[in-house]
């Protein structure tokens, strides 16, 4: 029967090519607006996802600031300052922190031969390298030995290299910081860095070693990442820790900052899935548009071919099998325009390749381009509402059909 009603379905298309074929186009059309449009939402959200990895998600900064609030004794005002305790506080009592590091940064002359230039140079543990989602270009990162042994050796951002040394080999070579010598062990790959920023011209040196340049008594800031999905729980236990540190109150967010980048990270995901619910809802209604189309051209060929249908119930079919033969018919128009619209939707986003996004705001910026990469959730999800869409158009002409009495499908002129 199954066959029956296929060879029926092909010949009833056959016979009317050019309907047939406008029919198809327009479910074509509206299947590979539903993948593209689903492609930009998850392109939209991978490259959200690759803006965050430059610099870390599960990543905490605290910074020390001044109390806004009495707490017991203390008075509002007083500067909270961070020193190595704070490092061995967090570290003992929040057992999720996977990497930490203090770091203490200050703007200093670095020079090369006749080249002089002022950049920011901060002095971490080597842990910073898995915390700020460094990578090496050449060479290595500084180790627990070089901090150990107070070593003078640095690590420069890929600006850094371009501007001191202009192509040449920078491992090896000795620039000085303030006037005191430093040994290049490695360049940073360049990271995405936005306007003015100054990320790609960081020099890192050993956190002991940054005691030559400034004192490392109080820290500047704290750097950690963790691994727990209860980010928000984690954020108000470094306050509560903190607060009873250094005696103030928890609630006084001003005495010290702490952010968490897993917030903003979680904020764009919801803005993601809004954005993927948006397009998922302007391709259906595109697609229902072929829909219609379908169901207009499916209703005329019930009316075509009423005393068909009359003799095929003189006959003895039953109205399952006339409902079962014009439902075929719609769900093959539907599924051979279903799969020439994913073909279409395939061959548009090769051609397409990158849609420029975060590279206008970011040097560096390419991997925060949105790529119209096709997921096999995107054909499921499109499969999903093309089926849908087709069995829908063609239930209301089937079911006409079904319906038609025999005596006057006969007498049909």
């Amino acid at each position: 029967m199954f066959v029956d009603l296929l060879h029926e379905a092909y010949a009833a298309m056959r016979h009317n090519r050019r309907r047939t074929a406008m029919t198809m186009l327009g479910m074509a059309w509206g299947i590979a607006t539903v993948v593209m449009l689903l492609a930009y939402g998850d392109g939209f959200g991978r490259a959200c996802a690759n803006i965050f990895a430059n610099f870390g998600s599960k990543l905490v900064i605290v910074v020390p600031g001044r109390t806004a609030m009495q707490a017991g004794g203390q008075k509002a005002g007083v500067l909270v300052r961070f020193t190595q305790d704070d490092i061995e506080t967090l570290t003992t009592n929040l057992p999720q922190i996977t990497h930490i590091t203090p770091e203490v940064g200050k703007q200093v002359s670095v020079q090369y031969d006749t080249r002089v230039f002022t950049f920011p140079v901060s002095g971490n543990n080597p842990d910073v390298i898995a915390i700020r989602a460094l990578k090496m270009d050449q060479g290595r990162f500084y180790n627990m030995e070089d901090q150990s042994q107070h070593a003078r050796v640095a690590v420069i951002g890929s600006e850094a290299r371009e501007k001191l040394f202009s192509g040449r080999n920078p491992l090896g070579e000795h620039i000085r910081l303030n006037g005191l010598s430093f040994e290049v062990v490695g360049v940073l790959s360049a990271k995405m860095q936005e306007g003015n920023d100054d990320i790609n011209r960081v020099v890192y040196v050993p956190f002991t070693t940054m005691s030559d340049l400034k004192s490392i008594h109080y820290l500047d800031t704290i750097w950690f990442t963790y691994q727990t999905p209860e980010y928000e729980s984690l954020e108000k236990s470094v306050r509560s820790i903190m607060a009873t540190q250094h005696k103030f109150n928890q609630t006084d967010h001003q005495a010290v900052e702490v952010f968490n980048l897993m917030m903003q990270v979680h904020q764009f995901e919801i803005i993601t899935l809004g954005l993927k619910i948006l397009m998922g809802f302007i391709g259906t209604l595109t697609l229902g548009i072929g829909g219609v189309g379908l169901m207009n051209i499916m209703l005329v060929s019930v009316t075509q071919r009423t005393r068909e249908i009359g003799v095929q119930k003189a006959l003895g079919a039953p109205r399952r099998y006339i409902l079962l033969q014009f439902l075929a018919e719609a769900l093959t128009i539907t599924f051979i325009g279903g799969v020439l619209g994913v073909i279409l939707a395939y061959a548009v986003a090769l051609s397409v390749g990158r849609l420029t996004f975060y590279r206008d705001f970011a040097k560096n910026g390419e991997a925060g381009d949105i790529r119209l990469l096709i997921a096999p959730g995107t054909l499921i999800a499109s499969t999903l509402i093309l089926g849908a869409v087709g069995l829908v158009s063609g239930m209301v002409p089937a079911f006409r059909a079904a319906r038609l009495d025999p005596i006057e499908a006969l007498r049909h002129e």
